[in-house]
């Protein structure tokens, strides 16, 4: 027998979630929906749901509100049925119910983060360990110490060893061969900018060799250093270079192509900072783009530098990528639906809820909180005086007759605003809640099972 879902909501959502659920066809599920008596159905605390849960007993798993900040296990052990919360916004549920399993497990890939510190010359010994620390927070796997043409690094071999007792893996890259002797011998796993001439360098050191043309665009001679040090037993990685659009773009992913062709197992690099850092657009679809040709090509080391202000999320951006690459690869599919995390500027479902929708639920409320939502066709704030829709947020405020009210005024532009950013950009909007950035920012922490303490404003409110 199929297994029967309880959704718990509240008395305002009821009407538009018995619709969805109508709506759904060929479910393998029976279902039944339990009005826990409150009007908001976010609102609904541990307490609550103890003291007035009804299940029907042929109950297998009940579906609370994205929103429910309660312990899941604890309801389990009181009720005896799994516990399970649904997505934030109803229009999100066809897609949470047609889930087949857990969520995407993303905590796989396949690909070596190589992040540079360009600037390592002018950094103290202790603060290259300290971005090194933190670059690793990010994502990276190894640390790259960027030499730079005529800067003078005289503490590179401090360095390298205090980066290996920090726990680093640490790689060396330099055009000047002397800088990468005195990388190698320091205890450097890795050594960049390799060619045929200079591969000796490695020998007897332990280190692996980053390849590349002598000349560039020379594949010749990078094929022949490949070859050379599998005759020397030097482990190596071959790295053709990317080069940036309109220098070479397009002839440089053929040469990734041209190297798998011929060598369908070589390990291989992309470096991608000539298109992250030479190209005026948000990182995170470039990223997405070159790790998906990573992932086509079996590349599995990528180095990624961080210059440019406007690329300041991109070792988040490669950790992701490589994982939703590897994850979507992994199953056979397209590399959707498995994280929003590179969705920063834009949603592909904008909207929680249709103007209709939001006109339904305005007509009946009976108190004067202001609710604010976003939808096709604007802002819209309503309680018990009114419902207001505009495009801006300036537009609303006279209509609110909040300006006696230092604190909700406060409180309403914050929120407006945030609103009206929504709308502007097609991003998902829920009151209260931060607008989510995806990786372009830091998530905050939060505790699920327990509500939010009230805010700046509201408790400047309750003592005034």
């Amino acid at each position: 027998m199929p297994e029967h879902f309880a959704f718990v909501t509240g008395r305002l959502a009821r009407p538009r979630l018995e619709k969805i659920l109508c709506e759904l066809a060929d479910l393998n599920f029976r279902w039944s929906i339990v009005d826990i008596g409150v009007k908001v159905a976010a609102l609904m605390t541990e307490a609550i749901i103890e003291r007035r849960l009804m299940l029907p007993p042929e109950t297998d798993k009940v579906i609370l509100p994205g929103r429910a900040r309660v312990d899941l296990g604890r309801l389990k052990a009181r009720f005896g049925v799994v516990f399970e919360r649904g997505p934030d916004e109803l229009v999100d549920l066809p897609r949470f119910l047609g889930r087949v399993g857990p969520p995407p497990d993303l905590s796989a890939h396949a690909v070596r983060i190589f992040a540079e510190i360009v600037d390592a010359p002018a950094l103290a010994v202790d603060a290259v360990v300290a971005r090194g620390l933190l670059l690793r927070s990010e994502g990276a796997d190894v640390i790259d110490l960027g030499c730079l043409p005529g800067a003078p690094f005289p503490h590179l071999e401090d360095a390298v060893r205090e980066l290996k007792a920090a726990g680093l893996q640490v790689s060396v890259d330099s055009a000047d061969p002397e800088e990468l002797e005195r990388g190698a011998k320091a205890g450097a796993d890795w050594l960049l900018s390799l060619n045929r001439s200079t591969l000796s360098i490695a020998q007897d050191t332990g280190a692996a060799a980053i390849l590349i043309p002598e000349m560039h665009g020379d594949m010749a001679s990078l094929f022949e250093a490949m070859e050379m040090a599998d005759r020397a037993g030097i482990s190596w990685v071959a790295d053709p270079i990317l080069d940036p659009i309109h220098f070479g773009f397009m002839d440089s992913l053929s040469r990734y192509a041209e190297l798998r062709r011929t060598y369908p197992d070589a390990p291989i690099l992309m470096g991608t900072g000539n298109l992250t850092e030479l190209t005026d657009a948000d990182t995170g679809g470039v990223t997405a783009m070159l790790m998906g040709i990573c992932s086509e090509l079996d590349i599995a080391n990528v180095l990624v530098v961080h210059v440019s202000p406007h690329t300041r999320r991109t070792i988040q951006e490669h950790d992701i990528s490589r994982r939703i690459m590897h994850a979507a690869r992994r199953d056979h599919s397209l590399p959707r639906d498995y994280s929003s995390a590179l969705l920063q500027l834009h949603d592909r479902i904008p909207y929680a809820s249709t103007p209709a929708e939001v006109a339904t639920l305005a007509r009946q409320v009976r108190d004067r909180n202001f609710r604010i939502e976003v939808t096709s066709e604007g802002i819209h704030i309503y309680n018990a005086d009114g419902h207001h829709v505009a495009g801006d947020a300036m537009s609303l405020f006279p209509k609110l007759g909040v300006e006696q009210d230092g604190a909700h005024a406060f409180y309403l532009g914050t929120e407006l605003m945030k609103a009206e950013t929504a709308f502007r950009l097609g991003k998902r909007y829920a009151q209260d809640e931060p607008l989510n950035w995806g990786v372009a920012v830091d998530q905050r922490s939060e505790d699920k099972s327990r509500l939010a303490e009230a805010g700046h404003t509201l408790r400047a409110k309750t003592k005034g």
